[in-house]
C-alpha cells in the first residue's frame, strides 16, 4: 500500500526513484548548503541516521540533518525534558523550515520511503507502531511528508496522528500527494506545527 509517488511493491522502485532522483539534483545546491551550515556551527557529523519503521514495521535507517548535539539521547524530540537545550545553533531553524529532512531523498532512492504517506516512526515510539498497527497504517509505504504532517504535525496527540494516517491511506490520489506537497511547502515557509 503506497501512494502515488511511490511504486505499488517494495521491491518495484520505478516512479519512486524517477523522483528521488529529480528531487536530489535539483535541490542539491541546497543540500550542499545546508550540510555546510551543519558543520560549522557543530560538532560532530553532518547526517543522524535513526533506526525507523517503515512498511510491514520493518526497521530501516533514515537519514536526516543533525540539529541535535551529539550527546542528545535516542527520544522522540516530545520525551526530552527540554529540548531546546540541545538543539544545534541551526537546528530550530532546520526544523522549522523541514530542511532537516532533505536527506530522506535516500530513503525515497533506497525503496524505504515515498514522498507521500504516514512519517515513520522511531523504533521505540511503541504507543505510535501498536496504535498504527491495529488500524493497518503498518502496510503503507512511510512519506517524506505526510496527511499528518500538514494538519497539525508536533501539535497533534498520537491517536490524531493514526486517525489521519488512516484518512490518508482511504483517501490517497495522485492529487492528494500532490496537494500534501504544496501544503507541506507552505507549513515549511511559517514553521506551523513545530514545537521544538
Amino acid at each position: 500500500m503506497t501512494g502515488w509517488f511511490s511504486s505499488r511493491h517494495q521491491h518495484e522502485a520505478g516512479p519512486r526513484s524517477g523522483f528521488g532522483s529529480y528531487g536530489a539534483i535539483i535541490l542539491a545546491p541546497l543540500i550542499l548548503l545546508v550540510a555546510i551550515a551543519v558543520r560549522l556551527t557543530s560538532r560532530g557529523p553532518v547526517l543522524y541516521w535513526s533506526d525507523r519503521v517503515g512498511q510491514q514495521n520493518r526497521i530501516f535507517r533514515m537519514p536526516k540533518f543533525r540539529t541535535m548535539k551529539v550527546e542528545t539521547p535516542s527520544l522522540a524530540t516530545h520525551l526530552l525534558s527540554n529540548p531546546d537545550a540541545y538543539l544545534t545553533p541551526v537546528g530550530g531553524f532546520l526544523r522549522r523550515s523541514s530542511l532537516d529532512e532533505l536527506p530522506q531523498l535516500w530513503s525515497i532512492l533506497r525503496g524505504h520511503m515515498s514522498f507521500g504517506g504516514p512519517r515513520p516512526a522511531l523504533f521505540n515510539q511503541d504507543d505510535l507502531i501498536t496504535l498504527r498497527t491495529a488500524n493497518g497504517v503498518h502496510r503503507a509505504t512511510p512519506g517524506l511528508t505526510g496527511w499528518a504532517q500538514v494538519n497539525g504535525r508536533d501539535d497533534l496527540s498520537i491517536p490524531e496522528k493514526v486517525k489521519l494516517d488512516v484518512e490518508y491511506i482511504s483517501r490517497r490520489s495522485l492529487w492528494m500527494d500532490v496537494r500534501i506537497l504544496m501544503l507541506t511547502l507552505l507549513r515549511a515557509t511559517n514553521g506551523e506545527g513545530v514545537s521544538h
